[in-house]
C-alpha cells in the first residue's frame, strides 16, 4: 500500500476541502461532526469506523482506502495514517489516538476483510443513517412458534401483606486501578483523576479522595465500601449485576488487565455478600478489549470471545448452575430458574449494539440469541413461568432489526415477561414498551439503573428493586425502586474538616412510588407518569435531577426535555426516530441520544 496514496484522500477527509464535490463535502463533515458529538469511548470507536472503513474518504470521493482492505493491507501504514486522521481532528490526545488506532487494529482490518458489505452499508449499519443505507441484509425477522397468544390479563395490586422479594442492582462500576487523589480532574485525556492525569489547572479541580464530580471512574476502596455498605443493608434475595467492571481508559487496556479487574470484582462481592447471596451477572460492553469487541461464536482462535467467557464461566461457577455456564461460554447468555414459577434471562446485548464493529460481518440475530429466548420464554409460558430479562445496554438504543425483533418477542410474550433491567447509559431511566397494534398501550418497561461511578459528572449510586414475591397468582413485577447515593460533596469534605470523612453514608435519595405519587411500577403505572412529564414541567424537572442521581447544574429545558422525553417512550429504536422526526429534528434527536452512552 502506497502511504503517499493514502495520506491524501484522508487529510481530504479530515479537512473536507480539497477537490471535492459540495455534497461530498457536505456528508464528510457531518460525519465529522458525529464522532465529535459522541461519547469519548464513541469518538474513539467512530475513528475505526468511519476512518478505518473508508467511510468518509468513500463519501468524499475516494475508494482507494476501502479497496486496500478487501485486499492486502499493511497494517502498521493503516493505523499509522488513521492515528493521524485522529490528531488533526482533534479526537483525542496523540498518546491516546496513537494507542487506540494500534489496540482496534487488527481485529477491525479482519473483520473489515470478512465483511460483505459496501463502505456506505457499513457506515450506514454501524454510524446510522446519516452516511448511507443499509437494507441489503435488513430487515430479518426471528420465527415465533405458532402457538396463539393467551389472553391479555392486566396486572393487579397484590393484596396486603403479600410477599415481596428485595434485588440488589449493580451495574457500571468501572474500577479504574490508576485513580490517584489529587490528579487532575480536567485533563485534556478522555479519563482524567489517573496517575499520568498531570497537575489540576487549580485546586477545586483536584481529584477527591472517594471520587470526582469529573470524567473520572472510582478508586477501589469507593467500590469497597459500597460493597462494605450493601452487606449490611440487606437481606437481598438476589443480585443482578449488568457489567462494565474496567475503567474508560479504553485506548490502554489489555486482556490481562480486564481479566484481573474481572476477577478482582466478582471475588469482592463473594467476600462482602457472602455465599447465602447469589448473583446473576450480565455482561457489559467494556469487558472486552478492544471495547465493544464481541465476535460471533462462529469466529474461533485468538480473535474470538473465549479467552473473556471462559473467564467468566470460572469467576461466576458458584453462582450458575452448569447448564448457565454451557451457554455463558458459547455466546455470553444464559437462562436459570430463581425460584419456583420465576425465570431469569441474561442477554448479551453487545450483539445489538452499534459500536461492535463485529457485527459488519454478520448483524443478523449473532449467536441466535433472540431465536433462543423465544424457546426459552415459550417454555416458560408453557410451565406458567414469568420471566425477568437483564442486558446491559437497554433494547432502545440497540441496532434497528435487532430492536424491532426484540419489541416483537416482549409483545407476544407479555403475559411471561415480567421485568426488564438494563444498565449502560450511567443515568436514571426507563422505556417503556407498548403494543405494536397502535402502540398505546403500555404493555411492560425496561428499566434503566444508575451507575456506580461517576462518570461523568455524577454521584455513585446504586438500585435496589421491590419485587412482587414467591405466592400463587404474583405479578412477579417491579412495585417500587429505590436509588442510594454517595454524596462526594459531604463525602470528600467531612463535616469537621476539609478532609474525607473517613466512613461517609451512602443515603436514600428518593423511593419512586413517593416520589411520583404512584401506587406500584406496573407499566400502566409508569406509562402514567411519562404523560405527566409531557404535562408537568415541575414534576418533570424533578425527575431530570434525580435521572443524574443528585448532581445536576442547570435544567432540562427545549430540545434536551424533548431528547429524554423520546428515549423514555422508545423501547424500539425506530420509534426514537419516528419520535425525533415528529418533533422536526430529523435523526439528531434518535443521534443525541446515543450521544451520552458510556
Amino acid at each position: 500500500i502506497d502511504l503517499r496514496t493514502l495520506r491524501k484522500p484522508l487529510f481530504k477527509y479530515t479537512s473536507c476541502v480539497a477537490h471535492t464535490h459540495p455534497v461530498s463535502q457536505t456528508s464528510c463533515w457531518k460525519l465529522k461532526v458525529q464522532c465529535h458529538t459522541r461519547a469519548f469511548t464513541k469518538r474513539l470507536v467512530c475513528l475505526w469506523i468511519c476512518g478505518s472503513v473508508g467511510l468518509c474518504l468513500w463519501i468524499c470521493g475516494s475508494n482507494v482506502f476501502f479497496n486496500h482492505f478487501q485486499d492486502s493491507v499493511n497494517e502498521e501504514r493503516v493505523a499509522h495514517v488513521l492515528a493521524e486522521a485522529c490528531i488533526r481532528m482533534h479526537l483525542a490526545e496523540e498518546r491516546v489516538c496513537r494507542n487506540i488506532t494500534e489496540l482496534f487494529r487488527d481485529d477491525v482490518i479482519w473483520a473489515l476483510q470478512k465483511s460483505l458489505l459496501w463502505p456506505s452499508e457499513a457506515c450506514a449499519l454501524l454510524v446510522g443513517p446519516s452516511c448511507g443505507k443499509f437494507d441489503l441484509y435488513a430487515p430479518w425477522n426471528i420465527t415465533l412458534p405458532k402457538v396463539p397468544k393467551p389472553p391479555v390479563i392486566p396486572p393487579s395490586a397484590p393484596a396486603a401483606g403479600s410477599p415481596q422479594n428485595r434485588v440488589l442492582f449493580l451495574t457500571d462500576i468501572h474500577w479504574d486501578q490508576e485513580y490517584a487523589e489529587g490528579s487532575a480532574a480536567d485533563c485534556k485525556d478522555p479519563l482524567c483523576c489517573r496517575n499520568d492525569s498531570g497537575t489540576p489547572s487549580w485546586r477545586r479541580r483536584e481529584a477527591g479522595y472517594w471520587g470526582t464530580y469529573s470524567k473520572c471512574d472510582l478508586p477501589l476502596r469507593t467500590v469497597e465500601h459500597l460493597l462494605q455498605h450493601v452487606a449490611k443493608s440487606g437481606p437481598w434475595d438476589w443480585v443482578y449485576w449488568t457489567g462494565d467492571i474496567p475503567a474508560h481508559n479504553v485506548w490502554a487496556q489489555t486482556r490481562a488487565q480486564q481479566l484481573s479487574e474481572l476477577t478482582v470484582i466478582t471475588r469482592l462481592i463473594h467476600k462482602h455478600l457472602g455465599p447465602n447471596v447469589t448473583v446473576y451477572p450480565a455482561i457489559g460492553n467494556h469487558e472486552s478489549t478492544p471495547v465493544n469487541s464481541f465476535p460471533p461464536p462462529s469466529e474461533h482462535g485468538n480473535r474470538s470471545s473465549a479467552w473473556l467467557y471462559n473467564t467468566m464461566a470460572e469467576e461466576w461457577a458458584p453462582w450458575l448452575p452448569e447448564q448457565a455456564l454451557k451457554t455463558l461460554r458459547y455466546g455470553g447468555f444464559y437462562t436459570l430458574q430463581i425460584q419456583p414459577g420465576l425465570r431469569l434471562v441474561s442477554l448479551n446485548m453487545n450483539y445489538c449494539a452499534r459500536e461492535n464493529f463485529w457485527l459488519m460481518v454478520n448483524s443478523t440475530d449473532p449467536a441466535n440469541q433472540l431465536q433462543w429466548l423465544v424457546q426459552v420464554l415459550q417454555a416458560s409460558e408453557d410451565k406458567g413461568e414469568k420471566v425477568h430479562i437483564i442486558g446491559h445496554i437497554p433494547p432502545g438504543l440497540c441496532l434497528g432489526s435487532w430492536s424491532w425483533n426484540y419489541y416483537h418477542i416482549v409483545n407476544r410474550y407479555e403475559g411471561t415477561i415480567a421485568g426488564q433491567f438494563f444498565g449502560h447509559t450511567h443515568t436514571d431511566e426507563f422505556q417503556m414498551f407498548y403494543d405494536e397494534e397502535t402502540l398505546t398501550r403500555p404493555l411492560s418497561v425496561a428499566f434503566v439503573a444508575p451507575s456506580v461511578t461517576t462518570y461523568v459528572n455524577l454521584n455513585p449510586g446504586y438500585r435496589v428493586y421491590v419485587v412482587d414475591g414467591n405466592y400463587s397468582n404474583s405479578s412477579r413485577m417491579v412495585l417500587d425502586h429505590e436509588t442510594y447515593i454517595l454524596n462526594l460533596t459531604e463525602a470528600n469534605h467531612g463535616p469537621a474538616s476539609q478532609s474525607p470523612d473517613p466512613n461517609p453514608k451512602w443515603s436514600l435519595l428518593y423511593r419512586a412510588t413517593e416520589a411520583y405519587g404512584l401506587p406500584s411500577l406496573f407499566p400502566s403505572d409508569m406509562d402514567g407518569l411519562l404523560q405527566t412529564f409531557y404535562k408537568d414541567d415541575t414534576i418533570f424537572q424533578k425527575f431530570w435531577f434525580l435521572r443524574s442521581k443528585g448532581h445536576v447544574s442547570e435544567q432540562c429545558k427545549e430540545t434536551c426535555k424533548t431528547t429524554t422525553l423520546c428515549f423514555l417512550q422508545s423501547g424500539r429504536y425506530d420509534i426514537l426516530e419516528q419520535c425525533s422526526h415528529r418533533h422536526g429534528y430529523g435523526d439528531n434527536l434518535a443521534r443525541a441520544a446515543r450521544s451520552t452512552l458510556c
